[in-house]
């Protein structure tokens, strides 16, 4: 993946939240947890790692996760130092060639503008009576900071807060959950691949199908359509970045490589619910999938990569998805 050098950043909505503590704290934490339907609750459990596939319209809180929350795990060993509440953190993100310099921070920059352009044209295009808006922000934050959903964790993963119409994620859920806890991939564009589906579901917002969802688990249930539906619409984005202008007409993203996409790839098949379930039970049960299997969520982003089409990812047809 290469960014345009010459190509300028608009920093105004990838936002530094700070702090608020480690392990622990937070809705995925052993404090405050995550409400499930039925009046359950997420979490319990001491010294072992519990992973819990969360609803995708959190009844408690309104919010969509890629993994869903993991409790009882810290978030060690990665280096976030330059999350800790800095309003400068992404100030010095002004061009691509600082996004190829600094991927890891000004690339968030340049991955989110990329998305805000594509997108902005696509629903011109496709879905001409719907009014596009970039999401609000795309928060980065290390341990915990507040939502609009209720307190953000570590241990959640990265989700999109309909309320907030905001993108969360701690960076150290790519080395420490991703890859440590559940043997994801480590390549580079794993984490534009999780912003992707994370903004996919800020199209979703858009769109009302967010609305849609009733049923809540099962194979082919509302919640795993709806995820499945935001892997394609990653896979859309993945297809035409690099062919998508800003309103200067510059190109952004240069190129994705063959490997970029079998990165994406990897990191569906290691958030699959059957993958997590086998990784933390030994069991797979799909009645209780709330995101798709491994299987599914890869072909979903292959279709919207193949297709390009809001009509090749309606998910919503009635028959199946897996």
């Amino acid at each position: 993946m290469r960014f345009n050098p010459k190509a300028r950043l608009d920093t105004s909505r990838v936002r530094d939240g700070g702090g608020g503590g480690g392990a622990g704290g937070g809705m995925g934490g052993g404090g405050m947890r995550i409400p499930l339907p039925g009046g359950t609750r997420a979490g319990g459990g001491v010294g072992f790692l519990v992973i819990v596939v969360v609803i995708l319209l959190l009844k408690a809180c309104g919010g969509v996760d890629l993994t869903g929350a993991i409790t009882g795990a810290g978030a060690s060993g990665y280096t976030t130092s330059r999350f800790q509440g800095d309003p400068t953190a992404y100030q010095g993100c002004t061009t691509g060639q600082d996004a190829n310099e600094h991927p890891t921070t000004c690339g968030v920059v340049a991955v989110e503008n990329s998305l805000v352009d594509y997108w902005r044209d696509t629903l011109a295009q496709q879905a001409p009576n719907t009014r596009f808006q970039p999401e609000t922000a795309i928060m980065t934050f290390s341990g915990s900071t507040p939502s609009g959903c209720g307190q953000a964790s570590a241990q959640m993963g990265p989700f999109y807060c309909p309320n907030d119409q905001t993108i969360y994620f701690d960076p150290s859920f790519f080395h420490d959950i991703l890859q440590q806890q559940l043997n994801g991939p480590s390549g580079a564009f794993v984490e534009p691949y999780v912003i992707a589906h994370e903004f996919g579901h800020h199209i979703q917002n858009l769109l009302g199908t967010m609305r849609k969802v009733k049923t809540q688990q099962g194979p082919n249930s509302d919640s795993v359509r709806l995820e499945l539906q935001a892997d394609c619409y990653a896979g859309m984005w993945a297809r035409s970045a690099s062919q998508t202008e800003d309103s200067q007409g510059n190109v952004l993203l240069l190129d994705l490589t063959d490997q970029d996409i079998q990165d994406a790839i990897a990191a569906a098949k290691s958030v699959g619910d059957d993958t997590i379930q086998k990784e933390t039970t030994g069991q797979v049960n799909p009645e209780q999938w709330t995101h798709g299997s491994s299987a599914a969520r890869v072909q979903w982003f292959q279709n919207g990569y193949r297709n390009g089409t809001l009509d090749a990812c309606n998910t919503f047809t009635g028959g199946n998805v897996e």
